[in-house]
């Protein structure tokens, strides 16, 4: 099925499902897709099966130029902004110098828009080093994604470049101690010849469990709103997922849910 790539640095604003009205920034290339996951539902498509580096990522520079451009343009326009949203073509935090260009956001968005959020959209694989950590940590909202209580199913849904220990992952987002937001893609159908489903009343159990270990200060539950690499998957109605928001809740946990 037809998907799409973000052909900018920084990109929109936006309309978000999740987030208001939000400005992007992409750190990763703008003709291909960069991630150590593979999520078979991602609304960009499938990673190249060879990445040569023929479009390098923006520089630091590049992206402090480009959003204080675009910022400051918005402002003199009177325009509206709720969130600057670090999504684009992949893993955000993948990026060298990440930490970097978060400062320079903060430093920017303090400059134009000092009552807007800062949020990173990232698959939560890079919290192994400290400096992504300590930069998570300054941002309004921290997203990181976790579909499963299940190593299995993760390898499933997100193909990871590297198995995800589930476990490690959860005492890894201790480090933020609540300062964090969960976000579950939540999806059904077939692929690859397996049955593709993390809305069963075992995996709910187990991600419930693994939600109340983790204490984040949201859960982010939402299910497929574009076109997906594959033919082969269902998104999951509105009722199912608001039944999944109120165990959430049940446990104290907040939760938004796009249908």
């Amino acid at each position: 099925m037809a998907t799409f790539l973000f052909d900018e640095v920084v990109f929109g604003p936006v309309i978000s499902r999740r987030l208001g009205i939000s400005l992007g920034i992409n750190l990763l290339p703008i003709k291909t897709k960069l991630c150590n996951f593979n999520c078979i539902y991602c609304e960009c498509g499938w990673n190249p099966e060879k990445f040569e580096g023929k479009d390098s990522l923006p520089t630091r520079q590049e992206v402090f130029a480009r959003l204080e451009n675009v910022l400051g343009k918005m402002k003199n326009e009177g325009k509206e902004l709720d969130m600057i949203t670090f999504a684009g073509n992949g893993e955000p935090t993948i990026h060298h110098n990440f930490a970097g260009i978060i400062d320079d956001t903060i430093l920017l968005r303090n400059r134009f828009y000092p009552e807007v959020k800062i949020s990173v959209l990232s698959n939560a694989t890079m919290l192994h080093k400290p400096q992504i950590v300590e930069a998570l940590k300054k941002v309004d909202q921290n997203i990181l994604k976790l579909d499963s209580g299940f190593a299995e199913t993760i390898a499933k849904n997100n193909l990871p470049a590297k198995r995800v220990d589930v476990e490690k992952l959860i005492e890894q987002f201790g480090k933020f101690e609540g300062k964090l937001i969960i976000q579950t893609m939540f999806v059904s159908g077939e692929y690859n010849n397996q049955k593709i489903d993390n809305t069963t009343e075992k995996e709910i159990d187990a991600w419930t469990l693994a939600i109340a270990k983790i204490r984040p200060e949201m859960v982010m539950i939402y299910t497929i709103a574009r076109d997906t690499p594959t033919a082969g998957l269902q998104k999951i109605c509105r009722e199912k997922l608001q039944k999944i928001a109120a165990q959430v809740e049940k446990i104290g946990i907040a939760t938004q849910v796009s249908g």
